[in-house]
């Protein structure tokens, strides 16, 4: 029996290139974890400066309403370009730099959030507004304190999708060599590793999901009127179940006589 024969009926994972290795995981973690941070940290300064871009084009489209059409075009038209020719366009100002990853990230992120403040911020009601104006709330007052709360649900939702469509997209940065998890992708794809591969890919999952379920906490954390919004019109909405004291249509005049009295 050869040495490859023999690593084969062992169970070595590594020298039989499985797709599933627990092996790779433990001997190759410090090159993983140094990717899935990478991934993290380029996700999260795209989204929160896309984030800072969004605000200000969403307040600018809701006081100028004909500015809508050139800025929403404008983030509609970016988001459609390809994410290779993207990087391939910013390179030769940025250079292979993750500044490059970031940029591009940012620019795609705009088009969802900045549609989504919109949205939010116009569906306000009126009326709490004007209420707002009548207890003398002035516009920056009325900006933070009255409607963002009201439009934040939509806001976040806005926000989690713009996240998770990050994280996958970061994996595109492996072709200016700051992919995150996307380096151990292309990596493994050349090499036809393919325990790197699966590995890395199901991290990217894993990382989309774990955003999104932190932001639905926050979220929810935020808007605790929600949950109790939830609640009441549940029980308003809910079937009736006869019971022992229900109304079922007995003339409880004859079925209690002292009620008659």
């Amino acid at each position: 029996m050869t040495a490859s024969d023999t690593a084969a009926s062992s169970g070595d994972c590594l020298e039989r290139n499985a797709w599933i290795c627990g092996e790779y995981v433990s001997e190759y973690w410090p090159d993983i974890a140094t990717a899935l941070r990478a991934h993290v940290v380029l996700t999260v300064v795209s989204v929160v400066l896309g984030m800072l871009i969004a605000f200000p084009l969403a307040l600018l489209v809701r006081r100028w309403p004909r500015t809508g059409i050139p800025v929403i075009g404008s983030t509609t038209v970016l988001y459609t370009i390809p994410s290779l020719a993207m990087f391939a366009i910013l390179q030769p100002w940025t250079g292979l730099d993750p500044s490059t990853v970031v940029i591009g990230l940012t620019l795609y992120s705009l088009t969802i959030l900045v549609g989504n403040m919109l949205a939010g911020l116009r569906a306000v009601p009126a009326d709490a507004v004007e209420a707002a104006r009548g207890m003398g709330y002035g516009p920056v007052r009325l900006l933070f304190g009255v409607e963002l709360p009201l439009a934040l649900p939509t806001i976040m939702a806005g926000l989690r999708v713009a996240t998770v469509s990050t994280v996958a997209l970061t994996t595109v940065g492996a072709v200016v060599g700051s992919g995150g998890l996307g380096n151990l992708i292309q990596s493994g794809i050349d090499t036809q590793f393919k325990a790197q591969v699966l590995t890395a890919s199901v991290l990217c999952v894993l990382l989309a999901i774990g955003f999104d379920l932190l932001l639905l906490l926050v979220q929810r954390l935020l808007t605790p009127w929600e949950r109790t919004g939830a609640r009441r019109r549940w029980k308003r909405d809910s079937p009736f179940v006869p019971g022992p004291t229900a109304d079922v249509g007995i003339d409880d005049t004859r079925a209690h006589p002292k009620a008659v009295a």
